[in-house]
């Protein structure tokens, strides 16, 4: 375990005191904290005023009920969560997870990924997440839409274009967003249309949104493989997952001349050595809804591997992109064995952190999450522009902004880094380069 500067540590200790039993925010406090030793030994004045202390305290945590009827006229109870977490740069923005496993932590951890995660992108965007443990896998569309309207029913009273701006997450895509958003205008009797973001085309949504953090996490590891005068072309590559942001991710390989030979869902992996059919991915996954163990069906050569590890599978490129904590450190050694020289973090913190010292220890090349995966919020971002100027841009247009986007996140990780003497050590420099953005504008402030 990397140690934390004397000064520091007492930070951690009273976060680990005051949040009790939420380990996924203890390890992303702890990962922060490991980084800005550095800076508090150039810029000691970064220590006053309980600024650090301040920034790992959410600004407001709501936690709330939400009853909803079932098709059987049964009501149930979920428990919804909005953790507005920073707004030093601008409003909260993040997105909503609907999962069983959601609670206070993960949506605590969440909040204070994106917070760095969000001004690294250089837009005026604080950070907060949001959330239910409502699991709405084998829900009717009439129950899903139930229960989104009771869920904003709570939320919209803390929400607004200048306020706080979900998004979807895991369990809310667009169907999800246009409920919860024909709810919160019913409510208000307003079109706000900046207010929620992930929207469909035809009431004020973004073009490429969908494909923006697969695409976006594609862009960063190809820039990080540049400085090497290397790319993804003719690598063979792993991406976990299969929902959206696995889809895109590689789809964006695929056009850089890679090839993916392998991706998951929760009930095992498959693995196509000829290269993903993506297009039968999509399928099940998009329309069908269906489980990626069917794709075997449909796919001479390819293999289903029941309750597998996707990182069994040996590749150059991994890019883990479906949950937190995924890809532990045994997996980072058999990828590592395997011949992995680039992993690229598509989900939020899907490496432990026994992982991510496995990969820099070994020389791969490593892109953390609160870096590689932001190219879906400043695509929502760009979303929130376009609404606030009445205008819908080109699908090309929008893909031009992500990928400048992304290059600057890359640039800006990599020189903080070789500025704070740790070439090439992305974690650190997102960390720091993220951090700063945000104390600066909270000094700016005075204590509140």
């Amino acid at each position: 375990m990397t140690q934390i500067d004397e000064k520091l540590s007492p930070i951690l200790d009273e976060v680990m005191r005051r949040n009790a039993g939420e380990p996924e925010f203890h390890q992303a406090v702890r990962e922060v904290l490991e980084s800005l030793g550095h800076v508090i030994a150039k810029y000691p004045d970064y220590a006053d005023n309980a600024l650090i202390e301040r920034i790992c305290e959410p600004e407001r945590q709501i936690i709330f009920r939400v009853p909803w009827v079932d098709d059987a006229g049964n009501v149930q109870i979920n428990r919804g969560f909005r953790v507005q977490f920073n707004s030093a740069l601008g409003p909260y923005k993040g997105g909503i997870r609907f999962h069983p496993s959601v609670n206070v932590g993960i949506i605590k951890f969440l909040g204070f990924e994106q917070t760095f995660k969000n001004a690294l992108t250089g837009m005026p965007i604080g950070g907060g997440k949001g959330g239910s443990d409502f699991n709405p896998r084998g829900r009717s569309d009439a129950e899903i839409m139930r229960f989104c309207q009771s869920f904003m029913t709570e939320l919209s009273r803390h929400l607004g274009e200048y306020t706080d701006v979900p998004a979807g997450d895991i369990g809310v895509g667009a169907r999800e967003i246009g409920f919860m958003f024909g709810q919160y205008k019913r409510l208000t009797n307003r079109y706000e249309a900046g207010v929620l973001t992930g929207k469909g085309l035809v009431y004020g949504g973004s073009r490429a949104r969908k494909e923006a953090t697969g695409y976006g996490a594609t862009y960063f590891v190809q820039s990080m493989l540049g400085t090497k005068k290397d790319s993804f072309d003719g690598k063979t590559c792993v991406v976990s997952g299969s929902g959206n942001v696995a889809i895109y991710t590689i789809e964006k390989i695929h056009e850089f001349g890679g090839k993916v030979v392998a991706c998951s869902d929760s009930g095992g992996y498959i693995h196509d050595p000829n290269g993903i059919d993506l297009d039968l991915v999509k399928e099940l996954k998009e329309v069908r809804r269906a489980r990626i163990s069917d794709y075997v069906e449909a796919r001479k050569g390819a293999s289903f591997v029941k309750g597998g590890k996707v990182w069994e599978v040996p590749c150059q490129v991994a890019m883990p992109s479906a949950t937190q904590n995924e890809l532990n450190g045994r997996d980072a050694q058999a990828l590592v064995r395997n011949g992995v020289i680039a992993v690229g973090e598509g989900a939020n913190m899907p490496c432990t952190p026994e992982a991510v010292r496995t990969f820099q220890s070994a020389g791969v090349m490593f892109a953390p999450g609160k870096a590689a995966n932001a190219g879906g919020v400043a695509t929502s971002a760009l979303e929130m522009q376009q609404n606030a100027s009445r205008d819908s841009w080109s699908f090309d247009q929008t893909e031009a902004r992500l990928a400048d986007i992304m290059r600057s996140i890359h640039d800006r990780c990599a020189e903080t880094a070789e500025e704070f003497g740790t070439p090439g050590d992305y974690v650190l420099g997102a960390n720091i380069a993220g951090f700063v953005r945000v104390a600066e504008a909270m000094r700016a402030f005075g204590v509140i």
